[in-house]
């Protein structure tokens, strides 16, 4: 499979999945003229124009963090809680943080006026705290294992400081937790991320 990427983007979820699940799989960076490190036009793989994008060894292409996460668990039988509830939470998990903090972090990653920004931030506020009480004490978003959608947060807690939000101290502590797994460790040195 490959994993079509930038550094530090949001297909670093991906990118950790990948690494927890056992799949294998080959790393392709993009340039800002759409051009993939092995020389395709990505615009020609995915019309789109952005990441994440998977690549896998029949050709299939697939976009969207959501669906390639949901991929990567289905192939390797990793990832998704066996309990059916569990399951539909971590999807749950998935759409609210694709939807109300991925989206709202736009104003800070582009030239956005600074109301923007401020309503931004209260929607990125309001939603951690959402995700700080589904998560209570226990080590993960959903359960005491790590899923799909802690892939997700990972890289959701690792952009937060850009938009100026402090985290909740147990979506914080996670963070640490996560930042020292060897899943994480590997897809941030193999992004060039230290």
């Amino acid at each position: 499979m490959n994993l079509f990427y930038y550094p530090a983007a949001c297909s670093l979820a991906d990118h950790i999945a990948l690494i927890e699940a056992g799949l294998p799989y080959k790393l392709l960076s993009i340039d800002r003229d759409k051009k993939t490190e092995d020389g395709r036009d990505f615009l020609a793989i995915n019309p789109k124009g952005y990441i994440p994008t998977l690549e896998t060894d029949d050709g299939t292409i697939m976009t969207e963090n959501q669906v390639i996460l949901a991929y990567i668990a289905e192939q390797s039988g990793k990832l998704l809680p066996e309990d059916r509830v569990l399951r539909w939470r971590t999807f749950e998990a998935l759409a609210f943080m694709s939807s109300e903090i991925h989206g709202a972090y736009s104003p800070f990653f582009r030239d956005f006026p600074e109301p923007e920004k401020v309503r931004a931030r209260e929607k990125i506020k309001k939603a951690f705290a959402i995700l700080s009480d589904q998560m209570g004490e226990q080590a993960f978003l959903v359960s005491d294992e790590m899923t799909i959608a802690d892939c997700y947060l990972f890289w959701i807690l690792m952009a937060a400081p850009k938009s100026g939000v402090d985290l909740p101290e147990n979506l914080h502590n996670c963070f640490t937790r996560m930042k020292a797994m060897p899943s994480v460790t590997r897809a941030l040195a193999e992004e060039g991320l230290g």
